[in-house]
């Protein structure tokens, strides 16, 4: 019985990919350890996005393969978009990797592993698959609170910086009906919170269903309580879907809208095919239809060839937003895509680091103001677990906002209602009331 231990970096699909993962190995008798000094097989699922993912990465390798000094035998793979991506270094002889596979290779992995236990040879797939969406594998989970389920893989947009659609291949969409199995499945183990993934949800189309078609299906599930959905693309975000997110009960009331850049060159250089205008149109349709909705956003900073003032086009449109919260990033090249292969990496990295932190600073106090206007708010709120306080829960509300409460003796999956009695920028904290 081979032990395996699999640390996971990168979003949320990644997430879901090691459930994938091990749910393959499990049924090829494979066990799983919590500690990598216990494995006799190790999996880095990785991530290709940042270069920070990539030097996490690397530095890991280089630690395992002291563990090999140890640990005779010992299997070590690199999978995910990084193995996609970077395959060619993977495989080098000195990098010292058994096991290289992309992401639609994963039910390759026991045959794979079997010939490098058995045989001591390398192994590696990197095939994208025009079909492959895992929908005949339901990941075994132990209980919790949420639970992702990716109801399409790959990508068609082509941003210009963004590498998914090479490590991930093109867009294909589970069967509705499919989705549907697993949720059933993950009600009866008790989560009672859905989260569909997907490169750009709402390009999702099967047969004659589109996303707010899955969404609503998705709803009569008895024993799901909350909807969430990440990403959607601002370029196609359907009236349908807005409707449904403003109408369905279950549907949580937080978008995450993707804005990258506010000036109109930048985002036509990095083919985001919308404009700062219609960025903000949609902005303002979305919260004329769904009061008090909860936006939050992705940032670039330092896309080259980008200046100071075109920079200031993209902090006016945070003001004039006011996301609730933003993942910031400073741009980083990364290998194989089209920004790496027209346009230079020409902002200095002492400009991306002003830039970076003068937006972190402004989203601040954006969030604190945002957070403040829930004082007095009273929040259904999802107990996820233990508040890093002694005594205290934690758990979010529709929002997606983290909130913290005493214990009131509620366990993991409740809700509670709070009282929002005082915030910061990241965290609400109140008191129950029932």
């Amino acid at each position: 019985m081979k032990r395996v231990y699999i640390e996971t970096y990168g979003c949320q699909m990644n997430e879901y990919d090691t459930e994938i993962i091990k749910t393959i190995l499990k049924r090829h008798h494979y066990h799983f350890t919590e500690s990598p000094e216990e494995a006799e097989v190790v999996f880095l699922n990785t991530c290709s996005v940042r270069e920070n993912a990539h030097q996490k990465v690397q530095q890991r390798i280089n630690t395992l393969k002291q563990l090999r000094k140890t640990k005779k035998g010992l299997v070590l793979g690199v999978l995910g978009c990084m193995a996609q991506n970077l395959r060619d270094e993977l495989l080098d002889e000195k990098v010292g990797v058994d096991v290289v596979a992309g992401p639609d290779s994963y039910k390759k992995l026991p045959e794979m592993l079997s010939h490098v236990i058995g045989e001591g040879k390398k192994e590696s797939d990197f095939k994208l698959s025009e079909y492959e969406t895992y929908s005949d594998i339901f990941p075994e989970r132990e209980g919790g609170v949420n639970a992702w389920i990716a109801v399409m893989r790959g990508c068609d947009n082509f941003c210009t910086f963004c590498v998914v659609p090479y490590t991930r291949g093109r867009e294909r969409s589970r069967d509705p009906f499919n989705v549907l199995e697993e949720v059933k499945t993950l009600a009866s183990k008790g989560f009672k919170q859905i989260t569909l993934l997907g490169q750009n949800v709402n390009s999702y189309r099967f047969d004659k269903y589109d996303f707010a078609d899955l969404i609503e299906m998705v709803s009569q599930v008895d024993g799901i309580r909350r909807i969430r959905f990440t990403s959607p693309h601002p370029k196609d975000f359907p009236e349908k879907l807005i409707e449904v997110v403003a109408n369905n009960d279950k549907a949580c009331k937080h978008i995450h809208l993707p804005l990258q850049a506010g000036n109109d060159r930048i985002l036509e250089l990095m083919n985001r095919t919308y404009t700062q205008r219609e960025f903000l149109d949609l902005v303002d349709y979305m919260r004329s239809k769904i009061p008090g909705l909860v936006l939050t956003t992705d940032v670039i900073v330092g896309f080259p060839t980008e200046t100071e003032e075109e920079f200031q086009d993209t902090l006016e449109v945070m003001r004039r937003v006011e996301f609730d919260a933003a993942f910031m990033f400073k741009y980083s090249e990364r290998q194989h895509t089209i920004a790496s292969r027209k346009y230079p990496d020409d902002v200095s990295e002492e400009d991306k680091t002003s830039r970076i932190t003068r937006l972190v600073e402004l989203q601040k106090k954006i969030a604190l103001k945002k957070n403040q206007q829930h004082v007095g708010q009273v929040f259904d709120v999802l107990v996820e677990g233990k508040g890093k306080k002694p005594n205290q829960l934690l758990g979010r509300n529709d929002g997606n906002k983290i909130v913290v409460f005493p214990d009131n003796g509620a366990k993991v999956g409740d809700f509670v209602r709070v009282k929002i009695n005082e915030v910061t920028s990241n965290t609400l904290m109140g008191e129950p009331i029932d």
